[in-house]
């Protein structure tokens, strides 16, 4: 068990050490010179013999201070090294936190893009779908989804999240052409999901009251999209993240309804994140991203 004496005390000594005067280690530490003084008083009482004794303004070491000023500097200095290699390593790496969906059917392919932008800064990609508390987690910034933004945190709206049914084309060329009502019996993608439900209310469908049809239960858009393209059945999908499978032909959209249930994808970060240089160089890019996608082509 360490006997440390006060480390306040100690860090006064130290500064003062070095100055040969209270007034300026004062200074240094944004203490007056009476709080110095009270501080090395302390240090003294506690180790039982004197550190200073004052020639004029000057504060002279006594052998004993002489002794261990050195030693204690050095610590100061490699303690001051050690959060001074954390700092310089937290300014060097950006860490988002992202939903499995949002990254790997949109951040991922284009991450890259951005640390090339910014070869000084390297990119952590967190996925997960718990929601990150800034506080305990090392994310510098979030991407989720949700209804409405986070109380304390700044939250800037990213994207609508609608969907619409899609499939292959060989499920399409099986199975249609295609009713809105012809999903209540077609094999689905996590018939469960109640956007299945809000889409065929809003294509004017009446829904029975019983069990849906059993299909495909998956944990993420991601999946589900990927599943569709393998033919295993219809997913309720947001157009905006399978625009370019649609364009290639993996996907089919095989009615041009769109529904929403209100959600959007938020960008979330402390509220001292947007003064963090990293922080806003990401922001900006990120939005300029999603503003060029969502711009008229």
């Amino acid at each position: 068990m360490r006997r440390l004496p006060p480390l306040a005390a100690v860090r006064v000594f130290e500064a003062a050490a070095r100055h040969d005067t209270f007034t300026a280690a004062a200074t240094e530490l944004g203490m007056t010179q009476a709080a110095v003084s009270y501080q090395i008083k302390l240090l003294e009482e506690r180790l039982g013999l004197p550190l200073f004794h004052r020639e004029g303004r000057r504060a002279i070491l006594t052998e004993a201070g002489r002794r261990i000023a050195p030693s204690l500097t050095q610590a100061f200095d490699a303690i001051d090294a050690s959060f001074s290699q954390l700092r310089t390593e937290s300014q060097a790496t950006l860490t988002v936190s992202t939903t499995p969906t949002f990254a790997n059917t949109w951040l991922a392919w284009r991450i890259g893009g951005f640390q090339m932008q910014h070869p000084d800064l390297a990119v952590r990609m967190v996925v997960g779908d718990d929601l990150t508390d800034f506080t305990r987690d090392e994310a510098d910034v979030a991407i989720r989804s949700g209804p409405a933004p986070w109380p304390d945190l700044l939250c800037e709206r990213l994207l609508e999240i609608d969907f619409t049914p899609m499939c292959s084309p060989q499920f399409l060329a099986r199975h249609g052409p295609l009713q809105p009502a012809d999903l209540l019996d077609l094999q689905t993608i996590i018939p469960q999901d109640n956007w299945r439900d809000s889409w065929l209310a809003a294509a004017g469908v009446t829904i029975p009251q019983q069990p849906a049809r059993p299909g495909v239960q998956l944990d993420s858009q991601a999946n589900e999209g990927n599943a569709a393209m393998a033919g295993q059945g219809i997913a309720l999908l947001t157009p905006y993240f399978w625009r370019n499978d649609v364009a290639e032909g993996r996907l089919v959209r095989p009615f041009d309804l769109v529904a929403s249930q209100g959600y959007a994808y938020w960008l979330v970060m402390p509220q001292r994140g947007r003064a963090t240089a990293k922080i806003r160089r990401f922001r900006e890019w990120l939005l300029a991203e999603i503003g060029e996608d969502l711009s008229p082509q």
